[in-house]
């Protein structure tokens, strides 16, 4: 079971809305999570979940379009691992594209 702060609640549901197939920045989780300019919280949320859980932390990548770097490589690996089975691709530098991938959810004034 994940940390249960508010902030983390917060971050943990707006990261399970993120369809298969795309990927959200930090900083677009925290925004969502109503937690503007704390994309680093965001890190620390996803790097304290344990490992029953329901939270697609590996669509979460860094304002680059990249895998942010961890502690331990086999958790990049496991993540590049994931994307790819969602057909998500990188480039030759491992960059995602976020113009194709990433997730841009409707708001309140969308149709």
């Amino acid at each position: 079971m994940p940390i249960q702060s508010p902030k983390y609640r917060a971050i943990y549901n707006a990261v399970r809305r993120i369809p298969k197939g795309r990927v959200a920045t930090y900083g677009q989780i925290a925004a969502l999570a109503k937690l503007p300019g704390h994309a680093r919280l965001v890190g620390y949320a996803l790097s304290a979940l344990e490992e029953n859980h329901n939270v697609p932390w590996h669509r979460v990548i860094n304002a680059k379009g990249q895998i942010s770097t961890r502690y331990d490589p086999q958790l990049e690996q496991d993540q590049l691992h994931l994307l790819q089975a969602e057909n998500i691709t990188l480039n030759a530098k491992g960059i995602i594209d976020l113009n194709k991938y990433r997730w841009r959810p409707r708001t309140k004034t969308q149709p």
